[in-house]
């Protein structure tokens, strides 16, 4: 897959179109999510000023001692938020796949606030647990809130189109993503000095849980694949000025698998086309309100045709899903 034929998606022009090219467009994406689930989302509209701060600051992070970075790091193992160090996570145990640890680090925050009303003690536990922001480098944290900020935005403006694509009300996924309890991670794949253990990957072969992913990978660099239709896997081109979008899970769900919820995983490209060297990136898992029911839509079932999956609420899967990569206390 090359930059020339991977889709990309014009946000803007869908933005500013009548409803008839909207419903046209909307056909395109249905198209790309019935085959592959990923994406290129052009023309977003995210201030690049709101980019390059995140990717200054989290670099620099992730550029300090490890002890330093160990401050900030989650308390437990299974809690969301903080740092995690190399050595925690093993993304393919989530499909039952036993490997060696995913050779990364990464810095994840949660929502900013707590919605009004949310008394429920397995949300405030686990979705809405404090951020553990780290001490340095100064401004951080005031980097790091209007990029979360931009990508809820951004993930409301394409659940429209998926709505659009799925031949529904434009603000049909509107009420199940007011708050969504969504996590924004920084990842950084560390540079390689020595040999990988057998099986082990950057990040293993996963998929994500939830509705959608936003992904911004670091220019130029490379090591994403994705299983393809003919079931090979296939490189994901970084798109330049280009999000990368993938299905999750539970839009697989509400589709009835009418929309793939496409497997990938990050590989150890070979030294020649730098495999070695480190490599970050940028990914925010949008989901939908903790307690938003997530069944079968009607438009996505044939004639006499039932659902493949029993309705599941979103935080509650979330929080199984999470706990199973996990693979040892956070130290």
């Amino acid at each position: 897959m090359s930059d020339q034929n991977f889709p990309i998606f014009d946000l803007g022009a869908f933005e500013a179109a009548g409803e008839g090219e909207k419903r046209r467009l909307g056909v395109e994406v249905d198209e790309i999510c019935r085959s592959t689930g990923f994406l290129a989302i052009a023309n977003h509209g995210v201030d690049e000023a709101v980019i390059g701060a995140i990717w200054a600051k989290t670099h620099a992070f992730f550029d300090r001692p490890a002890d330093v970075k160990q401050r900030a790091k989650a308390p437990y193992a299974g809690y969301p938020y903080g740092y995690l160090g190399p050595g925690t996570e093993a993304l393919a145990k989530s499909r039952n796949v036993d490997t060696p640890p995913d050779l990364k680090e990464s810095f994840n925050g949660g929502p900013l606030a707590v919605p009004a009303g949310m008394t429920d003690p397995e949300a405030l536990g686990f979705c809405y647990a404090a951020t553990i922001w780290p001490d340095g480098p100064e401004g951080f944290a005031d980097a790091w809130k209007p990029y979360y900020r931009s990508m809820e935005d951004l993930a409301a403006r394409i659940m429209r189109v998926f709505a659009i694509a799925l031949g529904l009300d434009e603000h049909f996924f509107d009420s199940y993503v007011d708050p969504p309890i969504s996590a924004l991670r920084a990842l950084n794949y560390p540079e390689q000095r020595i040999a990988p253990q057998p099986g082990q990957l950057r990040a293993g072969a996963h998929t994500d849980y939830g509705s959608l992913t936003i992904l911004l990978p670091q220019p130029g660099s490379k090591g994403l694949e994705i299983v393809a239709p003919d079931g090979q896997w296939t490189p994901v081109p970084p798109v330049p000025g280009a999000f990368i979008i993938n299905i999750g899970d539970l839009m697989a769900l509400w589709t009835n698998d009418r929309w793939v919820s496409t497997v990938h995983r990050v590989v150890n490209p070979p030294p020649e086309e730098g495999g070695m060297q480190r490599r970050q990136s940028l990914a925010f898992f949008h989901q939908p309100n903790w307690f938003a029911e997530i069944a079968c839509l009607p438009s996505c079932l044939s004639p006499g045709e039932e659902p493949k999956y029993a309705p599941v609420l979103s935080g509650p899967y979330l929080m199984g899903k999470f706990k199973s990569t996990v693979t040892a206390k956070a130290n």
